[in-house]
Order: C-alpha cells, then structure tokens, then sequence
C-alpha cells in the first residue's frame, strides 16, 4: 500500500460495540455518517479499512468494517486513527470554511505581518473553533477562531494573521488605562 502524502485524519477507532465486530468511531467530520462516503480509510500501520455499514449512536457512530468479525478483531482496533488523502475530500464552497487539517502548521502573523507562531491543533469544544498556537515558547495558547481575532487566513501562501487584542494576547490599552473597564 502506498503511503499517503498528505494524511487528513477523518476519525478514531474507539471500544467495540456488542459481539460481532462492530466499533464505536468518533469522526472528525462535520457530518459523521459521511465518513464511508471518502473511500478506504487508512491506519498509520498502512492497514486499509473499508466501511461496510455505519450508522448514529449517540455521540460516536457505530461502524462494521469489512473483515472484522467479532469482538476480538474489533478489540484489536481499539484506537485506531483512520486517516484519507487530502485530495479525497471536496473544496470548501464558502471562502470562510476552512478544514482544520489545512489549518495545522500555517504561520501565525501579528498586525504588521511579523511571525509570531504557529498553529498546532484546532480545538472546539462547543462553543466555536479554538486554534492552539505556540506563541513565544509558549504551546497550546488559545486564539478563538472568529474574524475578529483571526481577520486574515491564506492557506495558499501559509499564514493566518490575528489581531493581537482581538486574540487576548495583549492587553488593550484603552482598557489598561481605565482599569479594564470597570
């Protein structure tokens, strides 16, 4: 099996689901019973899964992949990361959609353009997209993902630019000198 060159992760195997071989699968997709419709899925390993049937189960969906069986072989999968080639997934209609794996590595620029990090991961855990940032030294420094905090994203030339107050990683000085408001 060729190694993809450009990996996107789609999901994570989880703990079996009954007897026969099926799984539990957290997806990463922003409709999780889409996840049969990218082809073959990918192991690190090289292995190659194919989705046989999948459907909603509360906040995972449960998946019977081809050739898993029983509760042994599913078992054996638990925690699987199951990756597609990036040119397998569509473009994104809307110039403000972004697939976070697109996301990952850009170059982070403050007001004047200067590099000041870079984006690690993309977080969100309800209440919008967070994008973690090493900011000087620092790692997993939160920026919400808005047009406020993020007003620029050119994935082609890989940069995202924030604004520094905007992000909360200066204070404003308006603010500063009136005691924060208050």
């Amino acid at each position: 099996m060729p190694k993809l060159e450009n990996p996107v992760q789609l999901a994570v195997i989880g703990a079996p689901h009954g007897v026969r071989g099926e799984l539990r699968v957290k997806t990463f997709t922003a409709d999780p019973l889409v996840l049969g419709d990218y082809g073959p899925l990918h192991a690190r390993d090289g292995r190659i899964f194919e989705i046989v049937d999948i459907r909603p189960a509360n906040t995972v969906v449960v998946v019977r992949l081809k050739g898993v069986n029983d509760r042994n072989a599913a078992e054996a999968l638990n925690g699987t990361e199951l990756f597609i080639e990036r040119s397998a997934l569509p473009e994104e209609d809307d110039e403000d959609d972004f697939y976070h794996a697109d996301l990952i590595g850009l170059e982070v620029r403050d007001e004047t353009g200067a590099a000041i990090g870079t984006v690690t991961a993309v977080q969100n855990f309800g209440g919008g997209d967070i994008l973690e940032i090493t900011h000087q030294g620092r790692k997993g420094v939160p920026i919400p993902f808005t047009r406020a905090a993020v007003p620029q994203v050119d994935v082609a030339a890989g940069f995202v630019q924030i604004d520094s107050v905007a992000a909360g990683l200066v204070e404003d000085e308006e603010d500063e000198e009136t005691g924060g408001g208050q």
